[in-house]
């Protein structure tokens, strides 16, 4: 067994989680994936913002669980889902973590996108 390095969210890494306050709208070309007014934003020292969306609002029939896995020192072990939509298969194109750390534990049970294979869009006028 390895041990895996933990760190903690600090100043030289800050990590931040706030409710998106808005509906979010995942889509695949014209499929809608997701759709949730309950998205988290998780935002990682100098990294793009990301969207987490609640599971619950994933469309189930589109994702395919991967035997894909990675490791963040900050949030945990991460597990992947591949993205089937119209027969073309985006391979892990979603990732969560299901047990993330604690700094970061309000990530269970939500999962997020790569943004190079779907269009994830907020709707500001949209309250959650």
């Amino acid at each position: 067994m390895t041990d895996k390095p933990v760190l903690l969210p600090d100043d030289s890494h800050p990590i931040a989680i706030s409710p998106t306050g808005h509906r979010v709208v995942v889509t695949l070309g014209e499929r809608m994936v997701a759709d949730t007014t309950s998205a988290l934003t998780l935002q990682e020292a100098g990294y793009p913002a990301v969207q987490y969306v609640p599971l619950r609002d994933v469309d189930a029939a589109v994702l395919v669980r991967s035997d894909r896995t990675t490791y963040c020192p900050y949030k945990g072990d991460a597990s992947y889902y591949d993205l089937v939509v119209d027969g073309d298969t985006h391979a892990g194109a979603v990732w969560e973590y299901a047990a993330p750390y604690d700094a970061v534990a309000e990530i269970a049970g939500h999962v997020a996108f790569y943004p190079e294979v779907v269009d994830v869009r907020g709707y500001p006028g949209a309250s959650a």
